[in-house]
């Protein structure tokens, strides 16, 4: 997903070992987007920058501990070119500063993953319209190939939510740097 960073500072301690980072800055409420909780060690050998093409392991999670995607639960490296726009701009920073070996937890505001909901991607649409049997929750494709949800069916009217699943959501990664190429 496009984006761009926003960290302004970030902080190292090492605790008992481990490292603990604090990257501050971001929306313009004040709000802290990326919160570098833990990193391992200090692997040595080139940092992860922009422009890098990488291979991670990557674990997801949502605040109350559900795991929303994993490449290493499925054993896949995720590739990917740091500052591309291929992955979320929260993601891009996380990964960012990395050596190989290294592992980041890093929780990640909604503004630096899939932003807030947006009205305007929300779609009201008659009844006779959708797919037949048509039931909240159900996943729906418009013909321009976006995806949504059905949230409500009501008085002959289907609202289909068309915002990113994990809008809105704070995502806590578990990242480890397999490889800069």
């Amino acid at each position: 997903m496009p984006g761009r960073s926003v960290r302004r500072w970030a902080a190292l301690l090492l605790v008992g070992g481990m490292a603990l980072a604090v990257a501050c800055g971001g929306s313009n409420d004040g709000e802290s987007c990326a919160h570098f909780l833990a990193a391992n060690g200090s692997p040595t050998g080139p940092t992860a920058g922009h422009g890098a093409r990488v291979s991670v392991l990557y674990h997801g999670t949502l605040d109350d501990g559900e795991v929303f995607d994993s490449s290493r639960d499925r054993g896949e490296p995720f590739p990917f070119t740091i500052g591309a726009g291929e992955v979320i701009a929260g993601f891009d920073s996380a990964v960012t500063g990395l050596r190989v070996g290294e592992i980041r937890t890093v929780r990640i505001c909604p503004a630096e993953a899939y932003g807030e909901s947006d009205p305007n991607l929300i779609v009201e649409v008659p009844i006779t319209q959708a797919p037949p049997g048509v039931l909240v929750g159900d996943p729906i494709s418009f013909q321009n190939g976006a995806r949504g949800k059905v949230v409500t069916i009501a008085g002959g009217i289907v609202t289909i939510d068309a915002n990113p699943a994990l809008v809105g959501e704070a995502l806590t990664f578990e990242i480890k740097l397999l490889s800069i190429e």
